[in-house]
């Protein structure tokens, strides 16, 4: 069960609500789709993922080289509601990434 504290935490970033919101509307994202959307570093990026994971939001999935990401489907339902009233405050800022052209995600 997700813990109310390490939820709440978790949104106190802008890079984080922002990763949440790119989450609602995709089913999976690649850490280069996130990274090229938020004009951040993939380190940066990737530690952000990190805490998302440890707060139980997200979920990760190996795709061979790449690292696929998800909201985690056993999100409670008032969690998935602050999510959700979360994006639609955040307006343009929450626009869902096109596909990256990087070297990790091209097949």
């Amino acid at each position: 069960m997700i813990d109310p504290q390490a939820f709440f935490e978790a949104l106190a970033d802008p890079i984080r609500r922002r990763i949440l919101a790119m989450l609602l509307d995709a089913d999976e994202l690649c850490v280069c789709d996130l990274h090229s959307a938020l004009d951040a570093p993939q380190p940066k990026v990737s530690r952000h993922l990190a805490v998302l994971r440890g707060a139980e939001l997200v979920q990760v999935r190996r795709d061979g080289v790449w690292m696929r990401y998800r909201l985690d489907p056993r999100l409670p339902a008032w969690a998935l509601r602050i999510l959700i009233h979360m994006k639609d405050s955040l307006g343009s800022e929450a626009i869902t990434p096109a596909p990256a052209v990087c070297d990790p995600c091209e097949t």
